[in-house]
């Protein structure tokens, strides 16, 4: 059963209303709850207030919709709040500091996002630039005494527009990707968007494959990659989902950028999700991060 993605939502919040949002993963279940407690409300003072009936529906209502968007859109990680370097002043500063060639400038409406994946003791470390809408929630992966977990990415999660990193390590370091075989690229975008499952996607196809060697690359080989793929919930509906993704190869892996809306959000997101595409650069070898892996070490040891 093909729906729309607005009726996806309006069907999946009655749903979630009687008994919680049913995903599938690995042939089993995963119940999103129904969030019943509204945060107290703040004065100007920042003096917890009273809060009134109105204001706990409206809040509630207000979360089980998001819920709802984010179950129909595909999109099953929850934001979270992020501290990664932001802001072409501060970008540029620590792209510097790495011995590495600024940006220019970027897109209205548009900032620019540089962490470290691999902080953690179970992975190695990689140097991410992406851009991505102001307005879009960051995530970052989270690292405790058994390493690191997550991945980076940013989105306007209730709509299912994001932006993901994804590390592709099945297959190692792949010398001269701009020629690789389009299997490749295939393989990495399928495991990209089946982290949760093999069984929650069907027709998935790479409709384009472009490399990129202009001289904003300094070098380095990327290729853009169109793609689309229906999304299965288990409440039985096909969300069509559209996305362009961009892969490199540094380091011991192959690394992929891939940005991806509902098929109807496509038509309007295409030029910002070509933009935050577009933008994304990796580095490996030759980089000092020992800084970086020094205080997450310190941390959890």
């Amino acid at each position: 059963m093909k729906l729309s993605a607005s009726v996806c939502i309006f069907s999946l919040m009655a749903t979630h209303s009687a008994s919680g949002f049913m995903l599938s993963s690995q042939q089993s279940t995963k119940k999103i709850p129904l969030v019943l407690s509204a945060a107290p409300l703040e004065n100007d003072n920042g003096v917890v207030v009273a809060d009134t009936r109105r204001n706990f529906m409206t809040k509630t209502m207000a979360t089980a919709m998001a819920t709802a968007a984010t179950a129909a859109s595909g999109v099953l990680a929850a934001p979270s709040p992020a501290h990664a370097v932001k802001g072409t002043d501060k970008v540029n500063a620590m792209l510097k500091a790495y011995g590495l060639p600024t940006i220019p400038s970027v897109s209205n409406g548009m900032v620019p996002l540089l962490e470290v994946w691999g902080k953690g003791k179970n992975r190695f470390p990689l140097l991410v630039l992406m851009n991505h809408p102001i307005t879009w929630v960051v995530t970052l992966p989270s690292n405790d005494v058994n390493g690191e977990d997550g991945t980076i990415q940013a989105g306007e999660y209730a709509k299912g527009d994001t932006a993901t990193l994804f590390v592709y390590q099945d297959e190692g370091h792949v010398d001269n990707i701009a020629t690789a075989d389009k299997s490749l690229f295939e393989r990495a975008l399928i495991k990209a968007i089946s982290q949760k499952g093999s069984n929650i996607y069907q027709n998935f196809k790479v409709t384009k494959v472009v490399p990129q060697d202009g001289p904003e690359y300094g070098g380095k080989q990327y290729v853009v990659c169109d793609f689309k793929y229906e999304l299965l919930t288990g409440a039985g509906f096909e969300v069509d989902r559209r996305g362009v993704a961009a892969i490199t190869s540094e380091g011991p892996a192959v690394e992929v950028l891939w940005a991806a809306s509902t098929r109807e959000r496509f038509k309007k997101t295409e030029g910002t999700l070509r933009d935050i595409t577009s933008s994304f650069r990796v580095w490996a070898d030759g980089l000092n991060f020992s800084e970086e892996l020094a205080k997450t070490e310190e941390r959890f040891g």
